[in-house]
Parts: C-alpha cells; structure tokens; sequence
C-alpha cells in the first residue's frame, strides 16, 4: 500500500491554517523539499524521514503500525 504524504500534509496545512514554511519547521524537512512532496514531483521513501514526519505531526502510534512505532511506545507485557 502506496503513502501519500504529499496530500496528507497538504490537509494538515489546510486545517492548521500553516504555511509550507510552518509546517516544515514541524517535520524536520526543508520548505522546498515539501513542496515538491506535495506537488509529486519527489516521494518520502526514507524510513527515518517518514518516522520524523509522523513524529512531527503527533500522529499517535496506534495509527503508524508497528513499524513506525518506536522501541519505547511499545506496550510493557510486565
């Protein structure tokens, strides 16, 4: 299954009323590289970029799956 990360933060920036620059600052990334993000013309395909994105927009890791969930938030079994 294909993410879309350029449309998503697309529609995080329409609701936050944020600005490219704006919500760059929030995810780690560079206010030109998310434009081309959200234009297609480049896809975020580096893990760590990827788990940086979703850390900035607070996306709770119930919702990354386990893969993007790090080490600590996993639930205790004691």
């Amino acid at each position: 299954m294909e993410r879309d990360f350029g449309t998503l933060c697309q529609l995080v920036r329409k609701i936050g009323g944020l600005r490219q620059e704006d919500l760059a600052a929030l995810v780690g990334l560079s206010q030109a590289f998310l434009s081309m993000l959200e234009s297609g013309t480049r896809r975020l395909t580096n893990i760590d970029k990827i788990i940086a994105l979703l850390e900035g927009l607070d996306v709770p890791p119930e919702l990354t799956g386990p893969m993007l969930r790090p080490f600590d938030a996993a639930p205790d079994d004691a």
